[in-house]
């Protein structure tokens, strides 16, 4: 253990609180701060392993580009010594999985307050280009105050204009995985909102929907089964949330919400007791890809009590016994067929089959159970990014199907993946590598880091030259971004540190503030992330922590903001007794959607006051708020 060990003069560790695949984490103090914060560390057996490196760098890199108060903020990076290191914002309280377990499940007022927050991290995430892929209740962190944040983005994605994507292999947790994820197939901004739905669907009824013996199981049902109706678990659930739930749980990306704001706003009217429309063509469950004829579709009844629905008798209609033939025939009429009926299935018997459930197995496994079952094996192949070879992927008819014996099971069984062999990209200019790797059938996602080396040159790759590789597979790169030392502007006010950013090639990305009773630091920057002295690419954002005047009353506000080509300044203000106070400050990044962020306020005065937002210094909007 490293206790007591201090990074970068700075970060002093203290107690350990747990470890991934591939990090520990440690509770540290900020020396200069006096903050808790946690510091992440990659495991020193991977410090030679280029696959875990670029996957650090990954998470450190998505990390970089958001700032959000529903995820985990990046706060500093770093090597010290052999080990490299992530400094990230410090969550006291447990996790949404740990939660889970001790409740057992959640109110549907709470689950659907947690889903919303994490919708709106991953709006931010989405709005910045980022795909987490790894949505699941262990990286949602709950605070002791209730607040939600969303952690590890250590398999997320870059969906910007420096990735060229034509697929994706990497899966994330196999009982959260999008169905596009289990099939290896190209994954978009929906498979988070699909993972979410399972998220969602685990609160409200304690479990997640699909279980298996081993991961291909499960991943199988991701692909083929549905889930059960969360009404069978938790009958206090009103139907429209349930529907919602599971028009995120769509096989189909495109029969999904198609933003993380549509699915927040959609789950808002439905705790209210609004039901989407979009969710009403079928009953709750029937908008995850129920229909009729489907194993499990949802089947709308009506049973009508004859006695209240035929006329009321006034008389005893006349010649009774005359109308008493024709019922007489009509019963033995009914009984005659009966007993066909069971003759005929008393001779049918001995012939049925039930055709058993394959998806997943073996092949000598699957065969053995068709075979008990008196059926005929008929086999296809396919090839598959993510099924190992010799694994059942696909099954006509489907479990459960009445059949007779002597009938046959088609059954398509997986080859594994197509593999091409990698390039040699390293040295080559970007789009010359871009250029190799089209002509393989494969993709690439490229990082960007400090180097004297020219623009956009390739340093890395992984996997490494000669190596086999999946077909639409994305190949990773790391380019040259330029270089440049980030400048000290601690002591400044804000536009002195942003015009000497901006002198440095750099620019203003977040504005925190830090409360504090020292009057001699109010309205001056009194931490920076990266700090001074670190080489970082060019065109890099600089995050600045500036002291404000410690408050004792709390509130937040949610604002909107359009697609817009270009950066745009945004500035939140709060009227304390007729005075305007600022409370946030930003540049918000050019985004081809609309973007939602979630700011804070305070005040030393309790209860409603006025809060106006600008932004490039036009008033937007105006909003009461409530500070307590």
């Amino acid at each position: 253990m490293m206790k007591g060990v201090v990074f970068a003069d700075r970060y002093q560790l203290g107690e350990f609180i747990g470890q991934g695949g591939m990090s520990l984490v440690y509770r540290a103090v900020d020396i200069r701060t006096g903050h808790s914060v946690a510091v992440k560390i990659l495991k020193s057996e991977y410090n030679s392993d280029a696959e875990f490196l670029e996957r650090f760098q990954r998470e450190a890199h998505a990390a970089s580009l958001m700032a959000h108060h529903n995820i985990v903020n990046l706060l500093d990076v770093g090597v010290e010594g052999e080990h490299r290191y992530l400094v990230l914002e410090y969550v006291q309280g447990n996790t949404l999985k740990e939660i889970i377990r001790q409740k057992g499940r959640l109110s549907t007022n709470t689950a659907i307050q947690i889903a919303i927050r994490i919708l709106s991290a991953l709006q931010h995430a989405h709005d910045n280009g980022i795909i987490h892929r790894d949505i699941k209740p262990q990286n949602v962190l709950v605070h002791h105050d209730g607040h939600v944040k969303v952690a590890d983005f250590g398999i997320a994605r870059m969906a910007t204009a420096f990735t060229i994507s034509r697929g994706d292999t990497v899966v994330g947790s196999v009982h959260y995985s999008s169905p596009e994820q289990a099939a290896g197939a190209v994954v978009d901004s929906t498979s988070d909102l699909y993972s979410t739905g399972v998220v969602i669907y685990e609160m409200l009824t304690g479990h997640v929907p699909f279980s298996g013996e081993n991961a291909v199981s499960v991943a199988m049902q991701h692909i083929n089964a549905m889930p059960s109706p969360i009404s069978e678990d938790n009958q206090d659930v009103p139907p429209a949330v349930e529907a919602a739930v599971m028009k995120a749980l769509e096989k189909s990306p495109r029969k999904r919400y198609q933003c993380a704001r549509e699915m927040a706003d959609a789950l808002t009217r439905a705790k209210d007791g609004r039901a989407d429309p979009a969710t009403q063509s079928s009953p709750a469950g029937g908008s995850a890809g129920r229909g009729a004829g489907q194993p499990g579709a949802a089947q709308s009844v009506r049973f009508h009590d004859a006695r209240q629905s035929s006329p009321t008798r006034t008389s005893q209609p006349k010649g009774r016994k005359a109308a008493s033939w024709p019922i007489a025939l009509a019963v033995i009429g009914v009984m005659g067929a009966l007993i066909l009926g069971v003759t005929f299935l008393l001779i049918r018997l001995p012939n049925i089959a039930t055709s058993p459930e394959l998806v997943g197995l073996s092949v000598d496994e699957a065969q053995n159970l068709v075979r008990r079952a008196r059926l005929n094996w008929q086999q296809s192949e396919i090839y598959h990014a993510t099924i190992p070879e010799g694994y059942v992927v696909a099954q006509i008819p489907e479990p459960d199907t009445t059949l007779e014996k002597g009938d046959s099971v088609v059954v398509t069984v997986s080859l594994g993946p197509v593999t091409s062999e990698t390039p040699d990209l390293v040295n080559l200019a970007l789009e010359e590598a871009a250029a190799r790797l089209r002509e393989r059938g494969l993709g690439m996602v490229v990082f960007k880091t400090a180097s004297m080396e020219p623009l956009d040159k390739v340093l890395s790759q992984n996997p490494l030259k000669g190596q086999p590789c999946p077909l639409s597979m994305e190949v990773e790169v790391t380019v040259s971004g330029g270089s440049v030392m980030v400048p000290d502007v601690a002591d400044l006010d804000f536009e002195g540190a942003k015009a000497l950013l901006q002198e440095s090639s750099l620019s203003v990305g977040r504005i925190d503030y830090a409360e504090t009773r020292d009057q001699r630091l109010l309205g001056k920057v009194v931490a920076q992330t990266p700090s001074a002295g670190t080489m970082v690419v060019l065109d890099a954002s600089v995050t600045l922590t500036i002291a404000r005047k410690s408050m004792d009353f709390h509130s937040e506000i949610s604002i909107i903001l359009p697609e817009d080509t270009e950066a745009r300044t945004l500035q939140v203000t709060l009227m304390v007794e007729e005075t305007e106070v600022e409370q946030y400050i930003s540049i918000v990044p050019a985004s081809p959607t609309a973007t939602t962020l979630l700011v804070p306020l305070s005040s030393n005065v309790e209860g409603m006051a006025l809060c106006r937002v600008y932004l490039n210094d036009g008033l937007r909007e105006e909003r009461e708020v409530r500070l307590q």
